[in-house]
């Protein structure tokens, strides 16, 4: 046999147990020993304690009242199932159930109304922007071209314009009765369905707006009588008309999202809660049961104050609808009902937020953090990256609100000359406008206070963030 071979030896005693035996090397001329003891891996030879309870007779000779009694004795009746917990565990049970919901539901809340101020900002500043641009072409006589804002805010007319003419040509009556007249479960169904394409639009939108805006930015900049010029002015019309497209697409979504939760409202068979119960805890199995990065749920916390923005322009599509065709005492089981849709989204926004953080190791600090950027964004402040801002395109629920409201305005006015009636419509509008510029004033300053005092708190806690 060469050198280079280990010999190895094992010897067994009588009553199968290792004895002590020698292991000789020849290597190179050289001889080792050691022994085998040491040798002896995991992976050979069974532990003491698992062999003796294998080898432990005793088990068998004891009578069943035995062994019920030692049990009691001396043992957790679920410790075979469970395990010893310990401090991280603990904290993690508190964060889901007290620490993790309160900030989620803050953060979901904090965002609404930034959605809210950018949808009265579309209703207040972009007209008077558009106002005061047609005031200087007159008082001027004389077109200059305009800044990169202030074709932006004609883009963002232009989109709302068409899209609340289109609107207006849909029959809503219509389209009710064909929503109510399907089965039950084609109502929840249906509902589903355009809340999944709603979600599909508000990202596309976003970045077919993008690209109008960045469009407006080269026609503001491009030098005039080059062929550069034809080029930015075609793709800005033609940005712009993409625009307007899929705005009317989003708004119909919307609008029939409205017009079905108001079917299941009014529907004899009380759909409504069949419907919050199929929509949210589908909702709940669709999400919790899946690994998500961090990032992943900064921007899931995001959609989520984006849609309990989009139910409250369902719900004032549902008032409305009740104003001009409810009869008799309705705006009790109104508000039962908003009250119950309301609660049931904070509730499933809370649950699944909650068990996503325990099931991928989210603290509820991070929810703080997300909380902060938000803040970074509402006073215009640079953040590390762009895209976990919070990202809100108003033209379509500004679409359907306005075509929502028109009705409203119309049927409240008197029957009058039509010159009166001009009067009335314009007393009307002047009215809302103010109303709308004093709640758009009130919210901006209070979300400009919030968001300064959060960000101080949270550069004064820089050692130990958001310890509340």
């Amino acid at each position: 046999m060469p050198s280079s071979t280990p010999l190895r030896q094992r010897s067994v005693n009588s009553g199968g147990s290792f004895g002590d035996s020698a292991v000789t090397a020849v290597d190179g001329g050289c001889e080792k020993e050691g022994s085998s003891v040491g040798a002896v891996t995991s992976e050979t030879v069974e532990p003491l304690e698992l062999k003796r309870l294998l080898t432990e007779e005793s088990i068998f000779k004891k009578s069943p009242v035995a062994y019920f009694l030692e049990k009691v004795g001396n043992e957790n009746s679920l410790w075979n199932t469970t395990t010893l917990g310990n401090e991280k565990g603990r904290e993690r049970v508190y964060d889901t159930i007290f620490r993790l919901p309160w900030r989620c539901e803050l953060l979901i809340d904090v965002g609404f109304f930034v959605c809210f101020n950018s949808f009265l900002s579309l209703l207040t500043v972009m007209p008077t922007r558009m106002v005061m641009i047609a005031w200087k072409l007159l008082k001027t006589r004389k077109f200059k071209r305009l800044s990169t804002v202030e074709l932006s805010d004609f883009g963002c007319f232009v989109i709302m314009a068409c899209g609340i003419s289109v609107l207006q040509q849909i029959d809503i009556s219509l389209v009710y009765h064909i929503i109510r007249g399907q089965a039950t479960i084609k109502l929840y169904v249906i509902y589903n369905v355009l809340e999944v394409f709603d979600k599909l639009c508000q990202i596309f939108n976003g970045d077919v707006l993008q690209m109008l805006f960045y469009s407006a930015e080269e026609l503001a900049r491009c030098p005039s009588e080059t062929r550069s010029m034809r080029l930015c002015i075609w793709r800005f019309v033609s940005d712009q008309i993409l625009a307007v497209v899929t705005t009317i697409v989003h708004s119909f979504i919307l609008l029939a999202q409205a017009i079905t939760l108001s079917a299941c409202i009014v529907a004899h068979y009380n759909a409504l809660p069949a419907l919050l119960v199929s929509n949210n805890f589908s909702e709940i199995k669709s999400y919790v049961f899946k690994g998500y990065k961090k990032d992943n749920i900064h921007t899931m916390v995001y959609f989520d104050s984006i849609e309990r923005f989009h139910i409250s322009t369902f719900i004032l599509f549902v008032l409305a609808q009740n104003i001009l065709e409810a009869e008799g005492p309705w705006f009790q089981s109104f508000l039962i009902n908003m009250l119950s849709v309301y609660l049931c989204e904070v509730a499933i926004d809370v649950i699944k937020h909650s068990f996503i953080a325990k099931f991928n190791n989210i603290t509820p600090i991070a929810y703080s953090e997300f909380l902060e950027a938000l803040c970074k964004q509402t006073l215009h402040m640079q953040t590390e990256d762009v895209q976990k801002n919070l990202k809100f395109i108003p033209l379509a629920p500004a679409c359907v609100v306005i075509r929502v409201i028109a009705p409203v305005y119309a049927a409240n006015l008197p029957y009058s000359p039509l010159s009166w009636k001009l009067f009335w419509i314009m007393l009307f509008s002047a009215t809302t406008y103010i109303l709308l510029t004093s709640l758009k004033i009130l919210i901006g300053l209070l979300l400009k206070k919030h968001a300064t005092w959060y960000v101080n708190r949270c550069l004064k806690r820089k050692h130990h963030l958001h310890v509340d």
